[in-house]
C-alpha cells in the first residue's frame, strides 16, 4: 500500500494498475483516500488478501470499473454502498465471502454491463435488471433461490449453476410448494398438541359438570378483573373496508389467548403502529384512523383514496395499496425512509405508513383544490371555467420542477416518479402543483406495474420491454401536451402496453397536415394577448420530450432549462415566426366529443 507521502497521482495509478493483483496485498481499503481523485475511474485489487465489507464505492462517484475477485470482503452490502454509481459499467466481487440478499440498487444502475458475484454465499431470490445492455452476468454458487427475473433471461444457464434457481434458461418453476422435513415436523407437533388440547378441555368440561360450583367463581381472565388484561387488535381487513365505507371503527378489545397473556402488549401495540416518517408532524395512532370518519376520494390501479379527519383536528389522506406484497418488510421500510427525507415545494410528503403483508397504508396531508385531471376534463364537463395561460405555464414548470427534484435526489431509479399523470397532479389554493404517487415503481408488483403504470406506456417499453432514466420525461411531455391542448391520453387508460397512437402523434399529425380548422391549444388559454409565441414554444419542448428517439429526446436538466425560458407573453417572434403560419390565429375550437367527459377514477 502506497504511504501518506505519495501524491494523489501515484495513488491513483497505484489502485488502477492490473499488477496490483497477487501482490499479496491485506487489510482495508480506505476510500475515503481516494475520493479526493478526480480523474479516479478503476479499482482492482483482485487476488489479495483484503478483509471486510466491501468498500462504499458511493463515494467514487465517477468510477467506472471495480475488481475485487479473490479476496476475503464478507458481510452484507447494503444498497446505500452502490447508490448513486451511474458510471459504474463492471463490478467484479466473485471469490469472497459476501452475504445476505443481493443488493437490489444493482438492477437500476444505468450502465452496468458486467456482474461477477459467483462463489459467495449470497442467498434469496435476484433483484430485477432494468439494464438494457447485460453482457456477462454471473451468479453462480451461492445460495439464490426462485425464479430469475425476465432482464437476465438471455444469460447461459452456467450463469446460474449451483443455486436453486428456475425458469429463464433453467428449467421452469414447479407449481407445486416443496414441502421442506421441519415444515412437516411443525404440522405433526401441532397436531399433536391440538389433540391434547382437545383432551385437557373433555376433562376440564367433565369435572365442572360435576362441581357446579365451580361456574360462580370469577375466572382470571374476566373483562373488569385484574388479571384479565385486554389488548387491542391489529386492524383486520375488515376494519379497514369499514373506514373506506365512512364508518367510524370501534377499538375491539382482543381476548383471545393471545391477547390475555400469550403476547404481551407491547408486541400487540407494534402490530398495529404507525410509522412517522416526518417529525414536524402531531402524532396519532392507527385506531384514531380507523375510529375517524373517512370520504372516499377515489379508487384507482392500486386501490382506494380516502380522506379521514383525525380527532386531534388534522385531514389526512390515506391510500391503501395491495399490489406491493412481493416487497420484504426490510426493503420496504427502507424504501419508505428514503422517500420520508425527500422535501420540495411541489412534493406531496409521505409523513406515515403502515406495513402489512397483505397490504400497506401511506398516509399524507390533504390538499384542498383537488387534482390537476379535475380542472382540465371534470371541470369542463360541468361547464366550469377553465384554467388560463399563465396557471398553466405556472403548473407546468412547478411539475418540472418536483420532477427534477425527484431525478436528483433518487437517482439509482430508472424512472424516479414512474406514474406521472394529470390525476397525480395536486393544486393547492394559489395553484401550486405537488406531485403525489412518486417513487412506487421499486415497491409495485412488477407485473401490476407494467400493466398500469404509466412508465410502461412508454414507447420505449412497447419496442423494447425496457424503460430508461428519459422515460420519466416522455411522461412529463405528454402532461404538458395534456394541459396545453387539453385533450385526455386516452392510451393511458389501456392495460399493458401503450398503443402507437398517443397524443404526441396526435399533435405531430395537426402540425403536419397544417390543419387550419383544428386549434391545438385549450380555448381557455386563448384570453391572454400576445402570447401565441411562447405557447408554440412550449409545443416544441413537449415535443422533443416525447421524441421517439431516445438520443434526441430531451434528458430531464435540458426540459427543466427550455420550460423556465417559457414566458407568460411573447418577447421574442423569431421561433414562433418560424414555426407558426397565420392560420395559428385562428378562432379557437372545442375538442372532440370523445374528451368531454372522463373518468378520473384511473
Amino acid at each position: 500500500m502506497p504511504t501518506p507521502s505519495h501524491s494523489l497521482r501515484d495513488i491513483e495509478t497505484f489502485f488502477a494498475c492490473p499488477a496490483q493483483t497477487n501482490k499479496g496485498l491485506s487489510g482495508t481499503i480506505d476510500v475515503d483516500a481516494l475520493k479526493e481523485l478526480p480523474n479516479f475511474r478503476t479499482i482492482s485489487v483482485m487476488n489479495n488478501n483484503f478483509e471486510g465489507p466491501l468498500p462504499t464505492l458511493t463515494k467514487l462517484a465517477g468510477l467506472k470499473t471495480a475488481y475485487f475477485d479473490n479476496n476475503k470482503f464478507s458481510g452484507q452490502i447494503d444498497n446505500t454502498a452502490l447508490e448513486g454509481m451511474h458510471w459504474l459499467k463492471k463490478l467484479h466481487i466473485a471469490n469472497n465471502q459476501f452475504t445476505g440478499k443481493i443488493p437490489s440498487v444493482l438492477g437500476q444502475l444505468p450502465k452496468l454491463t458486467e456482474l461477477r458475484l459467483e462463489n459467495n454465499k449470497f442467498e434469496g431470490q435476484i433483484p430485477d435488471f432494468n439494464q438494457e445492455r447485460i453482457m456477462d452476468m454471473n451468479f453462480a454458487n451461492n445460495s439464490l433461490e426462485g425464479p430469475i427475473p425476465r432482464g437476465l433471461t438471455s444469460l447461459k444457464a452456467s450463469s446460474f449453476e449451483g443455486n436453486d434457481l428456475c425458469d429463464g434458461p433453467l428449467s421452469k418453476c414447479s407449481s407445486e410448494p416443496k414441502i421442506a422435513l421441519w415444515t412437516i415436523i411443525l404440522v405433526v407437533i401441532a397436531v399433536a398438541a391440538a389433540v391434547a388440547a382437545i383432551v385437557v378441555v373433555i376433562i376440564i368440561l367433565h369435572q365442572r359438570k360435576h362441581t357446579p360450583e365451580a361456574e360462580a367463581r370469577p375466572t382470571a381472565s374476566s373483562p373488569g378483573t385484574a388479571g384479565g388484561a385486554i389488548h387491542q387488535k391489529a386492524p383486520s381487513t375488515t376494519d379497514l373496508d369499514k373506514m373506506e365505507q365512512g364508518q367510524a371503527v370501534a377499538a375491539t378489545p382482543d381476548r383471545s389467548p393471545e391477547g390475555q397473556g400469550g403476547k404481551r402488549p407491547e408486541q400487540a401495540q407494534t402490530q398495529q403502529k404507525l410509522l412517522f416518517l416526518k417529525d414536524d408532524i402531531e402524532k396519532f395512532d392507527l385506531p384514531d384512523l380507523l375510529k375517524a370518519s373517512a370520504e372516499i376520494l377515489g379508487s384507482g390501479v392500486f386501490g382506494s383514496t380516502y380522506k379521514t379527519a383525525l380527532s386531534i383536528g388534522s385531514v389526512m389522506v390515506v391510500k391503501r395499496f395491495r399490489q406491493m406484497n412481493n416487497v420484504g418488510k426490510e426493503d420496504f421500510h427502507e424504501h419508505m425512509r428514503r422517500l420520508g427525507r425527500l422535501s420540495h415545494k411541489n412534493l406531496v410528503p409521505i409523513v406515515a405508513f403502515y406495513y402489512r403483508k397483505e397490504e400497506k397504508l401511506l398516509v399524507s396531508e390533504y390538499v384542498n383544490n383537488v387534482s390537476l385531471a379535475v380542472h382540465l376534463h371534470g371541470n369542463k364537463s360541468l361547464g366550469q371555467p377553465g384554467l388560463d395561460w399563465p396557471a398553466r405555464l405556472k403548473i407546468i414548470k412547478g411539475v418540472a420542477k418536483g420532477l427534477l427534484y425527484l431525478y436528483n435526489e433518487l437517482p439509482s431509479l430508472t424512472a424516479p416518479h414512474g406514474h406521472l399523470k394529470s390525476s397525480n397532479v395536486l393544486l393547492n389554493e394559489s395553484y401550486e402543483p405537488l406531485l403525489t404517487d412518486y417513487a412506487l415503481l421499486p415497491v409495485v408488483n412488477l407485473e401490476h406495474a407494467q400493466e398500469h403504470m404509466i412508465a410502461y406506456k412508454s414507447p420505449e417499453f412497447k419496442h423494447s420491454g425496457r424503460i430508461t432514466r428519459k422515460t420519466d420525461v416522455w411522461t412529463l411531455g405528454i402532461l404538458i401536451l395534456e394541459i396545453i391542448t387539453g385533450k385526455f391520453p386516452s392510451n393511458f387508460l389501456q392495460q399493458g402496453k401503450g398503443s402507437d397512437t398517443d397524443l404526441a402523434t396526435w399533435v405531430r399529425s395537426v402540425i403536419d397536415e397544417d390543419s387550419s380548422d383544428v386549434d391545438i391549444f385549450e380555448k381557455e388559454m386563448r384570453g391572454t394577448k400576445n402570447a401565441d409565441g411562447e405557447m408554440m414554444k412550449l409545443l416544441k419542448i413537449a415535443l422533443g420530450c416525447c421524441d421517439l428517439d431516445m438520443e434526441k429526446r430531451f434528458d430531464m436538466k435540458e426540459a427543466m432549462k427550455r420550460i423556465e425560458e417559457i414566458k407568460e407573453r411573447d418577447g421574442d417572434d423569431d421561433f414562433y415566426s418560424s414555426y407558426a403560419s397565420e392560420a395559428d390565429a385562428r378562432s379557437s375550437r372545442g375538442l372532440s366529443d370523445d374528451f368531454t367527459q372522463v373518468s378520473m377514477n384511473i
